[in-house]
């Protein structure tokens, strides 16, 4: 596999904890929640890597989580979004207490493995919330004229459990809802089914790098029908989360 000059992994950034205001605030349906951030002594990312946000009790008992950053390099703010999981002590408090002027603790951004720079092509293939840190790939992708080089599939149960639908869609992102059917402007309504092996096919074609983002279980799927469309193992690099909050 080839690695394209300015796919070369960023230097780690000695990131220390810092403070984080937050300037917007949008719940997107019931289950999400985007967020907007003015770090201070902010570091440029790179599209794929995330930040640890930390909550501090009057106690001093402290929680944490990491949140892929959704937004493009040349953002002013730094953009997460939320997915809102059952008693997730994180994403509870950031879904109903925090306001716009808050402050946030925060340290970022991490990560050097998972990270797109602009010039490998690539597939990505997100499930549910898993589609974050590949709308700052996208993002970055059109302000710097380098679409062709990306392409993105998401998946999710239905259309509004699919954080940036809207955006996805407008990007030219193949979408596969699960539990809904999905009108087709060029053919047949596609029927509510997981990812199909010959669905990633073309899009396979003349990548050199694949990313997965998503739950351990989709994880593993995804790893298998990517192999069953022709995409070397070496190449794909994986993201998986878990139940927490």
């Amino acid at each position: 596999m080839t690695t394209s000059a300015d796919e070369v992994l960023p230097e780690p950034v000695a990131s220390s904890w810092t403070t984080a205001t937050v300037r917007e605030v949008e719940h997107v349906g019931s289950s999400f929640v985007k967020l907007r951030l003015e770090v201070a002594d902010r570091h440029d990312h790179v599209p794929g890597q995330h930040y640890v946000v930390r909550l501090r009790a009057p106690d001093d008992y402290t929680a944490q989580r990491s949140y892929s950053i959704a937004s493009d390099p040349a953002d002013p703010l730094v953009e997460i979004m939320v997915e809102r999981m059952p008693r997730g002590e994180v994403s509870g408090f950031l879904h109903e207490v925090v306001e716009v002027g808050d402050e946030l603790e925060v340290r970022g951004p991490i990560g050097r493995w998972f990270v797109w720079g602009g010039t490998t092509p690539s597939l990505c293939v997100a499930g549910g919330s898993g589609v974050v840190p590949f709308v700052s790939m996208m993002r970055h992708a059109r302000r710097t004229g380098t679409e062709p080089l990306l392409r993105v599939v998401a998946s999710a149960q239905t259309r509004d459990r699919l954080p940036y639908a809207d955006e996805l869609e407008e990007y030219g992102a193949f979408i596969a809802l699960t539990r809904e059917n999905q009108p087709q402007a060029d053919g047949p309504e596609r029927v509510a089914a997981h990812i199909y092996p010959d669905e990633l096919v073309s899009l396979a074609e003349g990548i050199e790098r694949a990313y997965v983002c998503g739950s351990v279980g989709f994880v593993s799927f995804v790893g298998r029908i990517l192999g069953e469309a022709g995409v070397r193992s070496d190449a794909v690099r994986v993201e998986q989360f878990g139940p927490t909050g």
